[in-house]
């Protein structure tokens, strides 16, 4: 067993838990050898929908949480109270190494502040941004920060583009990839007066390829391989790709039902369309890790399905494989000490 990767999955966690979160642990472990899922939350119910399936018993264990964090709860109150919730039961099992990832589709607000508060900061890193990959015409890119630090400093976003710049060579196999911040202009002296602080830090900063500015019409084409922001900002244009998506999908198929020439036109286009749509589903790529701490947390979309789950899983495997954590150590304290 320590050989495996050991991930801690908040079975209660979503729209569709427990039934999709187990499907995606199954779907994980029968894809690849090296993973062990410790599936955490109410055992009756993880067990009923496990006798559905036929897995290595041997590489997933029920581990029982009687309590479940809702989204509707303050995310603070919830951790410290909640002890036996299955975020901060799954979580602890990090903290005491007996798992290297945590992995949910519950609250965001819990997972946040459960990161920060039992996983802990690798020390050094100041703050921990929640870093999901985004599809371009390119393949895809890393938005850092889309939720977790709304007040940054520009020191933050520092260390953003270095464990984003880390996280995209090692797991997505991009070679030296290319930093911008996002801003209003290409120009140097545009910004608000957090990115002009930031600017020239990133500029300098020699473990990070960096680009200078990127805008967000820019995004969808790929131009940034690791995409620089506060979370405010990182969060709307998430936001708006998500919806902006489901959106214009709604008004293809409306207008391939249009009438009977249109119908005929989308019969044949079909398969054609559905290779480009895939490309833009964000949910093969897994979901979004907080980097920067003591072992690996990811969070998934609360409409996760077993796929997302599953990538999820297989992402941590990744994490921890190429020793993630460790590269960040060497990478932030190599230009602290320059």
């Amino acid at each position: 067993m320590s050989d495996l990767v050991k991930v801690a999955l908040d079975a209660m966690g979503g729209d569709y838990a427990p039934a999709e979160v187990v499907k995606g642990a199954v779907e994980a472990i029968t894809l690849q050898e090296n993973i062990f899922v410790f599936l955490v939350g109410k055992q009756e119910s993880i067990e009923n929908e496990l006798k559905k399936y036929t897995y290595d018993e041997n590489r997933i264990q029920v581990v029982h949480a009687p309590d479940v964090i809702t989204n509707e709860e303050a995310p603070v109150m919830a951790i410290r109270k909640k002890k036996e919730s299955s975020i901060v039961v799954a979580m602890n099992l990090v903290k005491n190494g007996q798992a290297d990832a945590f992995v949910s589709a519950g609250s965001t607000g819990a997972i946040l502040v459960g990161g920060q508060l039992i996983a802990g900061r690798i020390k050094g890193i100041d703050r921990a941004p929640l870093a999901p990959l985004i599809p371009t015409n390119n393949g895809v890119s890393l938005l850092v920060d889309c939720g977790a630090n709304v007040d940054a400093r520009a020191s933050h976003l520092l260390q953003f583009a270095q464990m984003g710049s880390i996280y995209m060579e090692n797991v997505v196999g991009v070679s030296n990839p290319r930093v911008a911040i996002v801003n209003i202009g290409a120009e140097e002296e545009k910004g608000n007066l957090l990115v002009k602080e930031a600017f020239p830090m990133l500029k300098n900063c020699k473990n990070i390829n960096f680009i200078g500015s990127i805008e967000a019409r820019e995004i969808p084409y790929g131009k940034a391989d690791v995409i620089v922001c506060e979370a405010f900002v990182g969060n709307v244009i998430l936001k708006l790709y998500e919806g902006l998506a489901v959106a214009l999908l709604s008004k293809v198929k409306t207008g391939f039902r249009s009438n009977i020439f249109s119908m005929l036109g989308g019969m044949l286009a079909k398969s054609g369309l559905k290779k480009t749509l895939k490309q833009f589903d964000a949910s093969q790529y897994g979901g979004a890790p907080m980097l920067g701490l003591n072992g690996l947390v990811v969070k998934t979309h609360g409409s996760a399905t077993s796929n997302e789950v599953k990538n999820s899983i297989i992402q941590c495997s990744l994490f921890k494989t190429q020793n993630i954590n460790e590269k960040i150590k060497e990478n932030i304290l190599l230009e602290d000490n320059e």
